[in-house]
């Protein structure tokens, strides 16, 4: 049997029962004769209780204390969970990201992953024990100062440590059976996904889907490491991600001509008033927001007004960079030479995502009735070969998300999805 590497987050950490519970299922996987490596995230809601607290001592905490600060959360998760393994009968030991060899960049609160030297961890095992690492976080290149990789990086982390220790599956355990046709807090007769290949995954990623980080799903395709998301909460086959369909029993499982629906509530729309219509205009707004380090997700160019030789050009990006990108564009108003800004943060982005997408007609007809037949109004469009994404109001997204996902036939037939804890992550 060959190594697996099993991450859990932080509803199935959540408590001193949700830890032992973890435990055993970590012992049996090294019962059954595999090396076993774990991720942890933070118990329950630790990381958001640590972030308040930062809050309420500093309006701007310093980057490099608060990723010291926030490390601390899945420190104590890691040193718990070695404690309830050794208490089975079982050695263990616990590693933090820099201790298990996860070198970054110096970019604190979404440091990037350079490189993985896991030679402690692979000690460890060969010594017999069951490591466990401490998610989310990692130790930067050049200061050697502690780094975090941002919200749900221990995915991250799993999927690296995966490809540097070359395991045979890196293992997802969430709250949730696995990825399916919809976030079933939104549509509870989603169904479960038995397979979906990295790109589908990826598009459902980068839409909102919360189950996997789309930087974990990016790392696990670029080494094609298969990734198997399962829920901690039950034994139930999950969902493969990988290259190739998987074969199940004697049949091998078929790709769907659309894999799922997605939503995001977590972005803004910024628009820049009264752009001179010439080229280079657009290059320095972007060259703007990319130099203050924030990524944009949807662009949209109105036509230029003929009297005026002036267009609108608008574009997504998450809620928390909304401040930090007015202000860039602010400072740099007279080298874009715009007329205004306008900020909007009550918006939604509901996604269509499918490989089949692009030998079947109708589709993009068929997903706009779905949303003209709820009501819905449409701000923004933007597609690619798998998917098609709108941007409404916050308000519409639950209807509109299960508008869709009925039009498609996606509603299951069977019992409603179950969510066994609260995060999805």
């Amino acid at each position: 049997m060959g190594l697996v590497v099993q991450k859990y987050g932080g509803s199935s950490v959540a408590d001193a029962e949700g830890i032992k519970r973890v435990a055993k299922r970590i012992v049996e996987a090294k019962k059954n004769g595999h090396q076993v490596v774990v991720v942890v995230s933070a118990m329950g809601d630790t990381t958001d209780e640590l972030i308040d607290l930062a809050e309420q001592v500093s309006p701007m905490p310093a980057g490099r204390e608060f990723d010291m600060l926030l490390t601390a959360g899945e420190r104590i998760s890691m040193a718990l969970l070695a404690m309830a393994i050794k208490n089975l009968g079982h050695e263990a030991q616990s590693f933090t990201g820099s201790q298990a060899g996860v070198i970054t960049d110096s970019v604190h609160n979404k440091a990037r992953i350079i490189d993985v030297t896991p030679g402690r961890i692979r000690t460890a095992l060969d010594e017999g024990n069951i490591a466990i690492v401490a998610g989310f976080q990692g130790v930067s290149q050049d200061k050697k100062d502690i780094t975090t990789l941002g919200r749900g990086g221990s995915d991250t982390t799993a999927v690296a440590l995966a490809a540097a220790l070359d395991a045979e599956v890196c293992e997802i355990y969430t709250d949730v059976d696995g990825v399916f046709t919809a976030d079933p807090r939104v549509v509870k007769k989603a169904k479960k996904i038995d397979w979906i290949s990295f790109e589908d995954m990826l598009e459902l990623a980068a839409s909102g889907s919360k189950v996997l980080l789309h930087r974990c799903v990016e790392y696990a395709r670029r080494y094609n490491i298969p990734i198997h998301v399962r829920s901690s909460f039950s034994g139930l086959q999950g969902t493969w991600v990988s290259s190739e369909p998987i074969e199940q029993g004697d049949k091998q499982v078929e790709q769907a001509i659309i894999s799922g629906v997605a939503h995001d509530t977590s972005e803004a729309k910024i628009t820049v008033v009264g752009v001179p219509d010439k080229p280079g205009e657009a290059a320095v707004i972007f060259r703007t927001i990319a130099d203050a380090e924030i990524n944009i997700d949807m662009i949209v160019q109105n036509v230029s007004a003929a009297s005026t030789g002036l267009t609108d050009i608008s574009f997504t990006l998450p809620k928390a960079e909304g401040r930090k990108a007015i202000d860039a564009l602010e400072k740099n108003r007279s080298g874009i030479g715009f007329d205004s800004l306008r900020y909007d943060d009550q918006i939604g982005k509901i996604s269509l995502v499918g490989a089949g997408m692009k030998t079947n007609p109708g589709v993009t007809a068929d997903f706009f009735k779905a949303l003209s037949d709820a009501g819905v109004n449409i701000e923004l469009i933007s597609t690619s070969e798998i998917r098609i994404s709108v941007v409404t109001r916050a308000d519409d997204v639950a209807e509109a998300v299960r508008a869709v996902h009925s039009a498609f036939g996606l509603d299951s037939d069977s019992d409603e999805a179950v969510v066994y804890g609260g995060t999805g992550r």
